[in-house]
């Protein structure tokens, strides 16, 4: 009987976790088009086919709702991030990636910065973004605020959404960019 009990229990676990999973992706979802201040609970709640009360019963506020959102997606985005350190071409492919899939998004996070809420949110993806380009070009010497402008998600703007360049185009520029700014430290 408690071997029954404890499989049950595991399974009951499991199947809150994978609650949790889904209202944390639609929530991180619905972020990708709508302002924060603008995604409610009905619609976190139906995007994740739970109830508001399955919702708040896992995050207790919106508040601890988005809390654990951001983690989510500070999670997810440090593995789209993740590239070998001193790989300058695999470096620049792995960021020009990360911004094809969510470049759109996070200048819709940065154009609410003068919000409160939202404040902290982006100062942490600034903070994380001066990280990844330490730990990518760690091997190397550069002018450290050159090489954040250079990666930067409104570098990727200026050349792929205003200019019209193509993916591969962007990635070359961006690649150039930061090769000029970059010297061998072993030379």
């Amino acid at each position: 009987m408690k071997t029954r009990r404890a499989y049950t229990m595991g399974a009951r676990a499991q199947a809150v976790e994978a609650t949790r999973r889904r209202i944390l992706d639609a929530t991180f979802e619905l972020a990708q088009s709508t302002r924060l201040a603008d995604i409610g609970l009905d619609a976190v709640a139906a995007a994740a086919d739970v109830s508001v009360q399955t919702l708040l019963r896992q995050f207790g506020t919106r508040a601890g709702l988005i809390d654990a959102a951001l983690d989510h997606a500070n999670q997810v985005i440090a593995e789209e991030r993740a590239t070998p350190a001193g790989d300058i071409d695999a470096a620049m492919r792995v960021l020009v990636d990360h911004y094809e899939l969510r470049g759109d998004t996070a200048l819709l996070l940065l154009s609410q910065e003068d919000q409160v809420a939202v404040r902290p949110i982006v100062e942490a993806g600034k903070a994380a973004h001066r990280q990844w380009v330490r730990a990518a070009f760690a091997p190397f010497d550069g002018d450290e605020d050159l090489l954040v402008v250079a990666t930067d998600v409104y570098t990727w703007k200026l050349l792929r959404r205003d200019r019209g360049h193509s993916r591969a185009r962007t990635e070359t520029l961006m690649t150039q960019l930061v090769r000029v700014l970059l010297t061998d430290r072993s030379q």
